[in-house]
């Protein structure tokens, strides 16, 4: 199989934030990138979920996106992709045009989130207008299908509208539906004409099964190098069976603390030395006993 350009390993990265909460930590942008880049990502999503995207505006964005690119200095091949959708098509354009001025590869655009009841018409055209008018030759989009949080799933007929109208720029989806059957589907209608990245590790294995090239997950941010094992030994055709066996039970305990993007900044500062980076609201830390108990849960496990 041929692997699209943008097939691999990516964290959703956490966002570094100063200890005010009120401005971002730029200094530490490719201080982590780096950190993640070490650890076997081929890449890292900016603003997604993880990274507590809509809790930021476009110029706290823009900037970052400036900081990032820093990254290439010492690891040039690290690809960037940037969560930029909104309920505003403008807004998501400029926020896309943002990234891919500074070197960007692609974005990962959420649906328009406010309208839950738009139909696969009403959604084609606002991602026709937001490719079209936003994403360079060579660049690449992929949509976020997140229902659960989005409230708008993106359909198979939808998908292969986007993919026949815009055959390279239109790359796939970020698949955050948490659903096998999803993942089995996917891969039964478009096989490898469509660019899957699975957003949940205990279903990688199975999702490259179905013709996934990759993943972007909240736990690569403290487990990426058995998630990069796992790809790369998949990739050779070989078993991946018991490196897919640690991961889920990584995730599982992972998931007894959610929200992701509170968990893992205390586990970045427990674990790896980084600040105790603060939260935007809605969200709030994670209590110092709970932290402390995901660290002894999870040290073991992690050689540490």
């Amino acid at each position: 199989m041929t692997l699209h350009p943008l097939a691999g390993v990516y964290a959703a990265s956490i966002t570094p934030i100063n200890s005010n909460g009120d401005t971002l930590s730029l200094e530490f942008v490719p201080t982590y990138l780096d950190f993640l880049a070490e650890r076997g990502c081929h890449g890292a999503l900016l603003f997604g979920t993880t990274g507590e995207g809509p809790s930021f505006s476009s110029i706290e964005r823009a900037t970052l996106f400036e900081a990032a690119v820093a990254i290439r200095q010492k690891h040039p091949d690290f690809r960037l992709l940037a969560g930029t959708g909104t309920p505003s098509l403008q807004e998501t354009i400029n926020l896309n045009k943002a990234a891919f001025e500074n070197g960007f590869e692609g974005v990962v655009v959420l649906p328009p989130f406010y309208f839950r009841n738009a139909t696969d018409e009403g959604l084609f055209n606002w991602f026709d207008a937001v490719i079209r008018r936003s994403v360079p030759e060579g660049k690449y989009l992929l949509g976020y299908h997140i229902p659960r949080v989005s409230g708008v799933p993106l359909s198979h007929d939808l998908l292969a509208r986007l993919k026949d109208s815009h055959p390279v720029k239109f790359a796939g989806i970020k698949d955050s539906s948490h659903d096998l059957s999803h993942a089995k589907a996917l891969g039964d209608r478009f096989g490898n004409d469509l660019l899957v990245l699975n957003g949940t590790d205990s279903h990688l294995s199975q999702a490259m099964n179905f013709h996934a090239q990759g993943c972007i997950t909240a736990p690569a941010n403290l487990i990426s190098p058995e998630l990069r094992l796992l790809w790369d030994t998949l990739n050779a055709g070989q078993d991946g069976t018991l490196i897919q066996e640690k991961i889920t039970v990584i995730r599982e305990i992972l998931e007894k603390y959610m929200p992701f993007p509170p968990i893992l900044k205390a586990l970045a500062a427990r674990l790896h030395n980084f600040p105790d980076w603060p939260l935007r609201p809605p969200l709030l830390q994670t209590p110092s006993d709970l932290a402390d108990a995901a660290v002894a849960e999870l040290a073991p496990l992690l050689g540490q």
